[in-house]
């Protein structure tokens, strides 16, 4: 990254958490123009220490007047909606520019919903919050974004294979103990706290609630999300799915085109798409997977194939870590951007 002149006093809500722990790091490969770091979380995390370039910094309290009193310029939240919901005009009032990765203010129509790949002019200097989206959804647009541009998308149908990190740390906690009970020979007495089922050696086709149509709240954002990320109003229906992996998301999607397209245009376009990496041999047994994704920025696509009957239609697989590419890395790349306006 490009170091600007000037430097940031940042606050972290939510600092101990995945996402948190996720965002000290890339701040830190990345060089972000800090000069002065304060966490924040819960009052039980208060007294804790977390390491960030080699020193150790202490877990503050999130309350009102914290913002203020440490003056907050940039305050990234990631603890929460009802923490959000509670904190964020705080930050707010007191100068701060709050980057959101709940889901609190994703659709409010005055609040910029970004993928800085895909919609970077939707940043503004004078924003006050700017909301980043469902993980899901930002590697889905970081691959139909491109695509649409050149060939114009009808549609959208998407299944996705989600990691147990998605539901912080506490999901992958529970896979790992149901794990370990499977390798004792005693998977009859595990118990599902954070997941509606068993997720050990299963799947489960429900993450988030359901809606009167009988969609997830998951799998709406991903159409909502979309449309207002790429002011595009193409049609979408998504699958989303739990799968016993501790990371990185993946999905199946089909896109039908407005009009007739070839896997190797597709291939073309995707491998200059900023931050998109194509996998593509399969011949080779080259293709994404998690643990290609894993730790990394980049969201990575293969399996690009045209339908058999349907010469508008493209079948492809994305991979990406959400922790980083679908929360942490898309937040500190909207602050980038913001500092450079």
């Amino acid at each position: 990254m490009k170091q600007s002149r000037k430097s940031y006093t940042v606050g972290i809500v939510g600092a101990s958490g995945a996402v948190g722990e996720e965002l000290l790091l890339i701040l830190e490969e990345r060089s972000f123009p800090i000069k002065k770091l304060i966490l924040l979380a819960s009052q039980r995390s208060v007294g804790k220490e977390m390491e960030f370039c080699g020193r150790k910094y202490p877990i503050l309290e999130t309350t009102p007047e914290v913002f203020a009193r440490e003056n907050i310029e940039i305050a990234f939240f990631s603890a929460g909606s009802n923490i959000s919901k509670q904190y964020a005009q705080h930050a707010v009032d007191s100068g701060a520019l709050v980057i959101d990765n709940t889901s609190f203010f994703r659709m409010q129509e005055d609040i910029p919903l970004v993928v800085p790949e895909v919609n970077p002019y939707d940043i503004v200097k004078n924003a006050k919050i700017i909301a980043n989206p469902n993980c899901s959804t930002i590697q889905m647009v970081h691959v139909l974004a491109p695509l649409h541009k050149e060939f114009g998308i009808e549609r959208v149908d998407v299944s996705t294979y989600q990691a147990v990190s998605g539901a912080g740390k506490r999901g992958m906690e529970e896979l790992i103990t149901q794990m370990q009970k499977f390798f004792a020979f005693d998977l009859n007495s595990v118990e599902s706290e954070v997941f509606q089922h068993r997720i050990a050696l299963n799947l489960i086709p429900h993450i988030d609630v359901f809606l009167d149509n009988d969609y997830t709240k998951e799998e709406m954002k991903m159409l909502n999300e979309s449309q207002k990320i790429m002011h595009a109003n193409f049609q979408l229906s998504a699958t989303c799915v739990r799968v016993p992996i501790l990371r990185s998301h993946s999905e199946a999607i089909t896109i039908r085109f407005k009009k007739k397209v070839s896997a190797d245009s597709a291939r073309d376009i995707l491998r200059n798409a900023e931050n998109v990496v194509v996998i593509d041999s399969p011949n080779e047994n080259c293709y994404p997977m998690p643990i290609t994704a894993t730790n990394t920025d980049s969201t990575f696509v293969g399996r690009i194939r045209e339908d058999n009957f349907d010469k508008r239609i493209l079948h492809l697989f994305c991979v990406a870590d959400q922790v980083r590419v679908g929360a942490a890395t898309n937040a500190v790349r909207i602050a980038e951007k913001w500092i450079q306006l």
